[in-house]
């Protein structure tokens, strides 16, 4: 369930990290606004990297959350950046992420991505077909470049406990494990862009450490039958994500205590040169490492009753977060409102002006004595003209009123860039970059139309 946790002193606010609570919120911030605090960064990446087994790589999938500032935090703990697309690659560039640092991937890129990646020095790539093969080999071709690139493998089966499955069936992701042993010639590459290694993303999403391990497992597995088919060096093994996290609720980032242990034995008798990267083996993740380190803030425009149905009407809504929930993306939000510490919020009368009667007579909410009454549903909704901007139809809430400020936890990652930006024409929520209580950085999207080339 997601939380919506009420922010009565935005000064003082704050919201759950792994461990601890995030540091407090900038006084007087505006909403909505993204709050991503760098050092419950820098925290999830140590918390991720125990339990992988070492030597190992990772890399940052700029998709979860592509702000330059989450970026350059975690490229400077060590992370390389994936990227799929010419916004993620501007981002991991303008975050100061060196060209030989990026992995351009996609199921699909357009003769102009590539061309622009490889002008901007892009020199390892993943490919997902044997025209994606030649189309990247004519590319480099035609900047006199040579090129490497992971072959993504869609293997068959299917990982338990995944959010979403990645490969395992029909898909747009990789080519076939058994075509790719049947015809491995087909996959070597050509004269400038060349086989490098192997890229496998099963799953992602998974919170149970024995479904992970299984998942990376299956990986594994595929990984020695294609190395032996394919019959050429393979320098890199990525081998994916699929590290789960809390969206939009209250949690902490779940632990893989005995997964590092249970990779190492299953990698030494599989390729057992990676303990001297022959083949080096790397992973990916996105939403373990940004998730924990964001809150969206936002306030209270209205509250009515409609029909018998107290409405809640907030300054966000799925152009900000959990617009692509439809699209069984991202979870849909139920979100539960509650206080930092867990406990249900109270008001009185004298504290809402009209919420219970006359001025010291209990508010809807609060027993007599100013006890808390278990809340009533509500049905939360946004700004956007459309029924559709909804995050839950009748879920409870305990007693709002307009101008308060209330935080949504756990939304670091897949949040504003996840989201309908566009959609009715809002302006994009502010975002705002803390390590501590210190603020870095304040900005904005934009989206301005311009005459076209």
């Amino acid at each position: 369930m997601a939380d919506l946790a009420p922010r009565s002193d935005p000064a003082t606010a704050r919201a759950e990290a792994p461990g601890s609570s995030t540091p407090p919120v900038p006084p007087g911030t505006p909403t909505p606004a993204y709050v991503y605090d760098l050092a419950a960064v820098r925290s999830a990446h140590a918390r991720l990297r125990s339990w992988l087994p070492e030597p190992s790589g990772l890399y940052y999938s700029l998709k979860a959350n592509p702000h330059p500032a989450v970026v350059s935090a975690l490229h400077r703990l060590g992370c390389r950046a994936e990227v799929s697309s010419p916004g993620e690659l501007d981002a991991a560039l303008e975050a100061g992420v060196p060209d030989h640092d990026i992995l351009y991937t996609g199921p699909g890129k357009r003769d102009e991505d590539l061309d622009g990646a490889l002008k901007a020095g892009v020199r390892h790539f993943a490919v997902d077909s044997e025209y994606g093969i030649r189309q990247l080999d004519r590319a480099a071709a035609g900047h006199d470049v040579r090129v490497g690139y992971l072959l993504r493998v869609n293997p068959g089966g299917g990982s338990r406990g995944a959010g979403l499955r990645m490969t395992g069936g029909p898909s747009a992701f990789g080519a076939d494990a058994e075509d790719i042993a049947a015809r491995p010639e087909r996959y070597t590459g050509g004269e400038y862009a060349r086989l490098d290694g192997l890229h496998l993303y099963l799953a992602t999403n998974i919170v149970d450490e024995e479904a992970l391990g299984d998942s990376f497992g299956e990986a594994i597995t595929v990984a020695r039958t294609l190395r032996e088919a394919l019959g050429v060096p393979l320098r890199t093994i990525d081998l994916g994500g699929g590290f789960g996290a809390p969206y939009a609720r209250s949690g902490e980032l779940p632990a893989y205590p005995g997964l590092a242990c249970r990779l190492a034995a299953e990698l030494d008798e599989a390729l057992p040169g990676w303990r001297r990267s022959a083949p080096a083996v790397a992973f990916e993740s996105g939403r373990y490492l940004t998730a924990a380190c964001g809150q969206l803030l936002t306030r209270v425009l209205d509250v009515k009753d409609s029909h018998g149905q107290r409405v809640v009407v907030l300054d966000t809504g799925i152009h900000h977060l959990g617009g692509m929930a439809g699209l069984r993306r991202v979870p849909p939000l139920h979100p539960d409102v509650v206080r930092p510490d867990g406990s249900v919020p109270v008001r009185t009368g004298t504290e809402v002006a009209g919420a219970g009667g006359p001025a010291g007579t209990p508010a809807h909410g609060t027993e007599a004595d100013g006890t808390a009454e278990p809340p009533e549903p509500a049905m939360i909704c946004g700004p956007l003209c459309t029924p559709l901007d909804t995050w839950a139809r009748s879920h409870p809430l305990p007693d709002v009123a307009p101008g308060d400020v209330l935080s949504v936890p756990n939304t670091g990652a897949y949040g504003l860039h996840a989201s309908l930006v566009l959609f009715l024409g809002h302006p994009a929520p502010l975002e705002i970059v803390t390590d501590g209580g210190r603020v870095l950085r304040r900005d904005r999207l934009t989206f301005v139309r311009r005459a076209a080339d």
